[in-house]
């Protein structure tokens, strides 16, 4: 008597805030037919082995665009199109980088030039290299300390969050500022410890940015124990750095961001899912993000598998150009409001395949409450961290419209190993931790389109 009294009690608490028996059946035929029958895994294998990596305007990304639009269309979306959005054009090229100490002789050191950095022009650009901590050390050196020497800034991603994220936030702004600072000083390159969780010698690249009128020179990255063992060889000598890179931008191009969606049954307001198509060159973009994007395209095909009646339009974006731009999360936005479409929410995937802990909400106190009254759904499928105030880059542009906005959240203990690096592959990705992320993508947007 006391189990079926409380039972009752429990579905009663439920209804309160939204809740019911029926939401708590639909979330296990949701997580039931994903990781039964979900294509996520053999999609993000198609995606990663057959196209690989894809940065915006090189032609793997032209791939990969008609590979989400057919995806979309094969998940049972109403209508799918491409949204065109100009990219900038960045590319590599051959790199290298060697150090000679006191013996004299060159040693090759694993580097990647940093996103969007302008490389060398093909020509060895040589130069001692100095060791800084910090910013703030580097800011007490003089102009005449920095002068044609090249600047190696070894700062460490923090151990001690716990909360990776919290540690390459902190450590960012040397990868996006490290060249502007040298070259107002008139150093010749900059060299940056990658923003890494591990102790490896894999260098990460990712985005860095000029500031206006300040000489564009070249910014590279190495990996932590290659930082640690140049450190130790600069308190004892002095060491020359050459570095000989052919990247830079190449202007722009006209490419696409791929949508498509399935019609609201009581109203065309709009509820986003998505992530973002482009990676970089190195690698195959498993993570970061095709899990994101094969996450999202799975929601759509669950839907339309078990026969959900969906109140709004639920849409999927597969963003372009997130890594080096994000002029495809620009581009979406401008256009919403042009057309002045309703969107009620949007939720990103872009913090890799792992399994999933939680959802980040930014909203209002209101709409967040609301969301975490329905916490009790989803702890048996292990999500349960609702805490986060933080979404996707590709959706701020409508967070800044006042669009409820969130990002799930796997756990990211592995995740900043991997990040940007040639190590992003598709062996690194779990099957069932893949689709469970989907499944909680698929549980809250059914949550939101039912009660908002």
């Amino acid at each position: 008597m006391k189990k079926i009294i409380g039972t009752s009690l429990l579905f009663l608490g439920m209804a309160a805030f939204g809740q019911s028996k029926e939401d708590s059946i639909q979330f296990s035929k949701i997580s039931t037919e994903i990781l039964n029958n979900g294509k996520s895994y053999t999609e993000l294998k198609d995606l990663t082995q057959n196209i690989g990596h894809r940065l915006s305007g090189s032609e793997a990304y032209e791939k990969a665009v008609k590979w989400a639009e057919q995806k979309l269309r094969d998940a049972g979306a109403d209508k799918v199109w491409l949204q065109e959005v100009m990219v900038p054009v960045w590319t590599r090229g051959k790199e290298s980088l060697q150090i000679r100490t006191a013996d004299g002789k060159w040693k090759n050191m694993k580097m990647l030039s940093l996103g969007n950095s302008e490389g060398t022009g093909g020509k060895d650009v040589s130069g001692e290299i100095i060791v800084v901590k910090s910013i703030e050390e580097y800011d007490r050196l003089s102009a005449d300390q920095v002068k044609d020497k090249i600047v190696f800034f070894n700062y460490p991603f923090s151990q001690s969050f716990v909360e990776t994220f919290r540690g390459y936030s902190d450590a960012a702004k040397y990868r996006v500022t490290a060249a502007s600072l040298v070259a107002k000083k008139g150093g010749k390159f900059a060299i940056v410890r990658s923003l890494s969780s591990a102790f490896d010698d894999v260098p990460h690249t990712g985005a860095m940015r000029y500031e206006d009128k300040i000489s564009k020179i070249p910014a590279i990255a190495i990996g932590t124990t290659t930082a640690d063992e140049l450190e130790t060889l600069l308190k004892g000598q002095k060491v020359t750095a050459k570095l000989n890179s052919n990247c830079g931008m190449k202007g722009e191009k006209l490419s696409h961001s791929v949508i498509g969606e399935i019609t609201g049954k009581k109203d065309q307001s709009v509820i986003v899912v998505g992530g973002h198509l482009d990676s970089w060159d190195v690698g195959e973009g498993a993570h970061d993000d095709g899990a994101g994007i094969v996450q999202s395209i799975e929601v759509l095909r669950t839907f339309k598998k078990l026969g959900i009646k969906n109140n709004h339009t639920i849409r999927v974006v597969c963003f372009a150009n997130e890594e080096n731009g994000v002029k495809g999360g620009i581009q979406y936005g401008k256009t919403v409001k042009e057309k002045n479409e309703k969107h009620l929410f949007a939720l990103e995937s872009d913090a890799g395949g792992f399994a999933p802990r939680g959802i980040a909400l930014e909203m209002n106190d209101e709409k967040r409450n609301q969301i975490k009254s329905w916490t009790s759904l989803f702890i048996p499928y292990g999500v349960y961290n609702f805490e986060g105030k933080y979404s996707g880059t590709d959706i701020y542009p409508l967070h800044d419209m006042g669009v409820p906005t969130a990002e799930l959240v796997p756990d990211s203990q592995r995740y900043f190993d991997i990040h940007h690096t040639e190590e992003d592959t598709f062996d690194k990705v779990n099957r069932r931790e893949l689709l469970l992320g989907a499944a909680a993508m698929a549980q809250i947007i059914y949550m939101i389109d039912k009660n908002w």
